[in-house]
């Protein structure tokens, strides 16, 4: 969707993304928007049939030791994208490195960026996956070809580091769309996680308490978490600081479509409501209010929805340039644009963590703590997670980031350095690297040097 027609005033549901400076599908949107726990407990029940067959197939195909595929729930993005290209670096001749996409439009990206790529559904994308030794994910078993995944050494990458309870830890995620409520298929769904979780042979993560989560939330064997860092977040450290800022600010220009000059950054980001529309969506006399802050202070800010996320932002870019759209059509993975940001703006969403990691002001913003907390489960309070300083209006937003940017409030540096001292054990942008050295190390391969 281009910044005309949001200022047109079409109605914005951001659901997916593009690789940067490209779009996404329609048929890509329309498949992630059409998500929630519900519906993909309902899918999986319906396809029984399929992954026995798969699993019966499994039996006589013999795996490939240097067949690996990945695959990304939101494209070509994630840990698996830089664990692709450093291992198709580092690996010996004769691995056979490739990246299973959703969409045509996904895998002719992905080979427009030098990535070996096929479709994951179909017949071709079962026997690479059915054959391949190794398969790296970063959402589920759906990111490369589920029915032919059993029997391969899996790799989950995950995609943030939780505070919203998961799988095995959320009764919320226990329900088909069909039955809800039903306690047999609650159970047999629990089942069917704790047998997937049984699937993964490594789980890298970014610390030691995010590993105590994780385990619970998948009931994982022992080993298979490993603390290594997440290799999404090595475009955070890596390199030189200004240079980071300088590409992360031209990487937002080019998907925005707008100079950003000298003006300082801020990035609105709420997280995934299982398909309820966002509570922080500013009404007009806050859209207003918003445009007269970012004026006063020569700011900018970026308006990123979660690529699930339900809800019309298209009033805020209709009321100031200031006010940008950056959602998952225009920037799929958001990573790499966090150096450019002064400020981050967010709820529960695990973007605080990695944003953590640069030591800037976060200000927690959660107009349904209680309720959300009640509903899907927080790992902790809400209050130690936002360092006590979560507020509900936006007025309360923008009285928080006068003081931190002003320097005269320090709650939401602290907040930050807080999350980044407790959740990172690693912070050299090697994570990428330790990845690869702990999965070669589980295969029994050898590890090459660092480069």
């Amino acid at each position: 969707m281009t910044l005309a027609a949001v200022r047109s005033g079409a109605r914005v549901r951001i659901v997916s993304g593009a690789a940067p400076g490209g779009h996404a599908s329609k048929e890509h949107d329309e498949r992630m928007a059409s998500f929630t726990f519900r519906s993909g407990n309902a899918r999986k029940v319906l396809s029984l049939p399929l992954y026995a067959l798969g699993a019966l197939a499994s039996l006589a195909a013999p795996r490939d030791d240097r067949l690996w595929v990945f695959g990304c729930g939101i494209g070509l993005a994630e840990g698996a994208l830089p664990l692709y290209r450093h291992a198709r670096r580092v690996l010996p001749p004769g691995h056979r490195l490739v990246w299973l996409a959703s969409t045509p439009a996904e895998r002719d990206e992905a080979r427009a960026h030098g990535v070996r790529s096929e479709l994951k559904s179909g017949w071709r994308g079962f026997r690479l996956t059915l054959r391949a030794r190794t398969a790296i994910v970063t959402h589920g078993f759906g990111d490369v070809n589920r029915f032919g995944l059993r029997g391969a050494f899996v790799v989950q990458l995950w995609h943030g580091i939780p505070l919203k309870r998961l799988h095995l830890d959320s009764p919320e995620v226990m329900n088909v769309s069909f039955l809800p409520g039903i306690a047999p298929v609650r159970a047999l769904l629990r089942s069917a996680y704790r047998r997937a979780g049984r699937q993964i042979d490594l789980f890298p993560v970014a610390s030691r308490i995010a590993g105590e989560r994780i385990r619970s939330a998948f009931g994982l064997r022992p080993g298979v978490v490993r603390v290594t860092g997440d290799p999404r977040d090595d475009v955070l450290l890596a390199g030189e600081p200004r240079q980071r800022r300088a590409r992360a600010r031209a990487r937002v220009e080019k998907a925005t479509g707008a100079p950003l000059g000298d003006a300082r950054v801020v990035l609105y980001a709420p997280t995934w409501r299982d398909g309820d529309t966002d509570p922080g969506i500013p009404d007009p006399a806050e859209w207003g209010a918003i445009a007269r802050w970012l004026e006063q202070h020569d700011a900018v800010l970026l308006v990123r929805p979660h690529p699930l996320g339900a809800g019309d932002y298209a009033r805020g870019p209709a009321t100031s340039d200031r006010i940008r759209d950056l959602g998952p059509r225009l920037l799929r993975d958001v990573m790499a644009a966090l150096p450019a940001v002064d400020a981050l703006v967010t709820d529960y969403s695990s973007i605080a963590f990695d944003f953590a990691l640069l030591e800037r002001p976060i200000v927690f913003f959660a107009p349904d703590a209680e309720a959300y907390a009640a509903r899907r489960g927080l790992y902790e309070s809400y209050e130690r997670f936002s360092g006590g300083g979560g507020v509900r209006r936006w007025h309360e937003v923008l009285a928080r980031l006068d003081g931190a940017l002003s320097g005269t409030d320090p709650r939401a540096a602290a907040a930050a350095t807080e999350l980044g001292r407790r959740y990172h054990e690693f912070r050299d942008g090697h994570n990428t690297e330790r990845v690869l050295a702990a999965l070669l190390d589980a295969l029994g391969e050898h590890a090459p040097a660092r480069s």
